[in-house]
């Protein structure tokens, strides 16, 4: 089954998909048996792509970078593409365990110790059927390749055909990257903040910030230590960088 289609921003390939519509391509591919791996990009990941060169190349060889970040879906929209709508890691991971629960099997990897186990049964009470056949959270330090390999040996001997991946922007994309070959029919995803936000070690903003477009200031004012220099830094150089691309774009469709 071919790929969504994308939308380029800022020279990421971004797809033009919705939730539903997500959900049945990863349905499609578990069908298949192939190995796979999803991204959620928000600007932070777009931003970052323009400095990090293997960023960028896991971002381009994705099989889906789905639009985590209602600015990349507003971005999307200028440019005329409107079946497109935010999918972002939190979101997703509910939708993919309760609508495929019955052709998939589980496999949590990143979040502090403990975290990994603590997201697997929170959803297995959500969906009783939802099979979980692993469960591990990393050390924050360096692996090393004896440690990389271990894992990857533990999730094939899983019978895993899911992998949810957190390790945190850029890291879990560079992880799916070096390793989708290592894990055949395979779909990988990269969740980040979804294993903290449902284990409640961070709080989520509420729905109606998150349909106007301000999770960006709940999590800001949540965690302005660690975050201040991706919405205050980051933030206005993609409005910035995005707009001329966009205006450059319209120009040459009108005038060639």
């Amino acid at each position: 089954m071919s790929q969504p289609s994308t939308v380029d921003i800022l020279h990421v390939p971004v797809s033009r998909i919705t939730l539903d519509a997500a959900v049945a391509t990863i349905g499609r591919w578990l069908d298949e048996g192939s190995s796979r791996y999803v991204c959620a990009c928000d600007v932070h990941s777009l931003m970052r792509a323009r400095t990090d060169a293997t960023h960028m190349a896991a971002l381009r060889d994705a099989d889906m970078v789905t639009p985590d970040g209602q600015p990349v879906v507003w971005t999307a929209w200028l440019r005329g593409v409107d079946d497109i709508a935010r999918v972002c890691g939190p979101d997703l991971m509910p939708r993919v365990c309760h609508a495929l629960h019955y052709k998939s099997r589980h496999y949590f990897f990143g979040g502090a110790p403990g975290v990994a186990e603590a997201l697997a049964s929170r959803l297995q009470a959500e969906q009783p059927k939802l099979r979980v056949v692993g469960t591990e959270s990393p050390p924050y330090r360096a692996w090393t390749p004896a440690e990389q390999q271990a894992t990857l040996e533990r999730i094939r001997a899983s019978g895993a055909n899911i992998v949810w991946v957190g390790l945190g922007c850029p890291k879990q994309e560079a992880w799916m990257l070096a390793n989708r070959a290592a894990l055949p029919g395979v779909i990988m995803l990269g969740v980040g903040a979804a294993f903290d936000f449902h284990t409640d070690r961070v709080k989520r903003a509420p729905a109606w910030m998150r349909a106007r477009g301000l999770e960006w200031l709940h999590r800001l004012v949540s965690e302005p230590q660690r975050l201040w220099r991706r919405y205050l830094l980051l933030a206005p150089q993609f409005v910035v960088r995005s707009g001329i691309e966009t205006i450059a774009l319209r120009w040459r469709a009108r005038f060639g």
